[in-house]
């Protein structure tokens, strides 16, 4: 899928927040605009949509983040399910919330592969499963950085 949202409105040290929205949890994941890597930053328990909204604002003043990557979890035929359109309705209340821009990325089984990343370092049971939702962020992130870099070279 192409990520027809993506602009380059932000200067290149830019902070971004990368999200993996869940139902139960949201995976957060920080990363610079001209940086190479992104990092797990942590797993935002979710309690209520107003609440979970200003748990990823607050972050987001804390990282004085630029822009916010929201991860979109399309089926794998690429069209949009009701996971998506639930990321979606997050992602544009976050941008009214917090006034920045988000972009919507493609996710398709980034949890599993962040699944299997956790399972190779050895990380199993309770404490993959905190990390795994981070490890998701982490990994839509990085593919919109590597794409970021790409589109600069």
């Amino acid at each position: 899928m192409k990520n027809s949202n993506f602009e380059f409105r932000i200067s290149k040290s830019t902070r971004i927040l990368g999200l993996d929205v869940g139902d139960k949890r949201i995976g957060v994941a920080l990363g610079e605009a001209e940086g190479w890597l992104a990092q797990g930053l942590c797993t935002v328990e979710r309690v209520g949509r107003e609440r979970d909204l200003e748990a990823i604002a607050a972050l987001a003043r804390q990282h004085e983040i630029g822009e916010i990557v929201v991860g979109l979890p399309l089926l794998l035929d690429g069209s949009v399910g009701e996971q998506a359109r639930r990321a979606r309705r997050f992602g544009r209340e976050l941008a009214r919330r917090t006034g920045l821009p988000v972009v919507f990325w493609d996710e398709r089984l980034s949890t599993v592969a962040a699944g299997k990343l956790l399972h190779e370092a050895g990380v199993h049971g309770a404490q993959r499963e905190r990390k795994i939702d981070a490890a998701a962020a982490e990994l839509i992130l990085q593919n919109y950085l590597d794409y970021r870099k790409g589109i600069r070279e």
